[in-house]
């Protein structure tokens, strides 16, 4: 009978089971709400049981037997996973599931060289990719959601083993009429009385408020966004300045503006770039292969998919 329930069904089921609803487990795993549901009706077909109580815009509970079926279904997909381990260290593959978090500000970088590159040297890797907060990946690392996550060093864990690859320091992006378009580099006393635009992410406004509160100024943030492009368009259009690490080939926001980079003068603490995993935890020879990678593609002399080092605009063309 197992045979006609699929690895990804019983995925589904498990994540319903500890999410407590349909939508949470949707949101958990980025399936759409009916293949989760079309998964378990299937599964209760199968089985011949009920494994849900379904309540009204209140989620799903466990029944009974739903409970025990649960805590088979987790045995069988470790036992399913451990397939893949046992298979690609006897034949020295790299091959199964591989479960990759990024943060959102970086994952058009770093993705497609890294990620999906790694993915074509090794076919027999199936890649999921999550994107995220920094907050939301260190709860999917912590939660098993996720196996590796590439992401910054903002909140020190025990219990999150990270290593760092590569220094992202802060630099200032402005618009191209903006007053500090042609300076070479800028202070954060300078910035201080100017309008700011602000990345407001978990933990990533901490650091860059910090850079402020370091130097004993507090900066006039005027306009703030949780996503970096509409922050890099606010720019562009003259909002205000803004204050980033990533460091995107890109000059021009998504309406077509053009956009500044200038260097930020004085001792600012950098961004450590690397990737972060659960501390204290074997990994599959897929994870550490996918780690390896990332030593080897992530340095402070090379990024993929961003501007060399020297990311400050030496030469600024201005038509008269």
């Amino acid at each position: 009978m197992l045979s006609r329930i699929t690895q990804r069904q019983l995925e589904y089921f498990v994540a319903s089971g500890e999410a407590g609803s349909i939508i949470g487990a949707s949101e958990r795993i980025h399936v759409s709400s009916p293949s989760i549901s079309a998964a378990i009706t299937h599964i209760e077909s199968e089985l011949g049981v009920q494994l849900f109580v379904r309540h009204h815009a209140q989620g799903v509970s466990l029944t009974a037997i739903g409970h025990q079926v649960l805590k088979e279904a987790k045995l069988i997909l470790e036992q399913m996973s451990n397939l893949y381990t046992i298979a690609s260290e006897s034949m020295n593959h790299v091959r199964g599931p591989l479960r990759v978090g990024c943060l959102d500000t970086l994952a058009p970088m770093l993705t497609p060289e890294l990620v999906f590159g790694f993915g074509r040297a090794f076919p027999g890797v199936r890649i999921t990719l999550v994107e995220g907060n920094h907050e939301q990946l260190l709860k999917q690392l912590r939660t098993a959601d996720i196996d590796i996550a590439l992401t910054y060093d903002l909140v020190p864990a025990s219990d999150i083993a990270f290593t760092s690859l590569a220094q992202l320091p802060p630099y200032v992006m402005v618009g191209e009429h903006h007053p500090l378009a042609t300076q070479s580099a800028v202070t954060i006393q300078d910035l201080a009385t100017m309008p700011m635009v602000l990345l407001d992410m978990p933990w990533s406004r901490e650091y860059f408020l910090g850079l402020f509160s370091e130097a004993g100024v507090t900066p006039n943030v005027v306009m703030r966004s949780s996503n970096m492009e509409v922050v890099r368009a606010m720019v562009a259009n003259g909002v205000g300045f803004g204050i980033a690490n990533v460091r995107p080939k890109a000059h021009l926001s998504q309406d077509g503006k053009r956009l500044i980079r200038v260097r930020l003068a004085g001792t600012n603490r950098p961004m450590l770039l690397g990737y972060a995993t659960a501390a204290h935890t074997q990994h599959s020879m897929v994870v550490n292969a996918f780690a390896e990678r990332c030593r080897v593609f992530i340095s402070d002399q090379y990024i993929p998919g961003m501007a060399a080092p020297s990311y400050f605009d030496p030469q600024v063309v201005r038509v008269a």
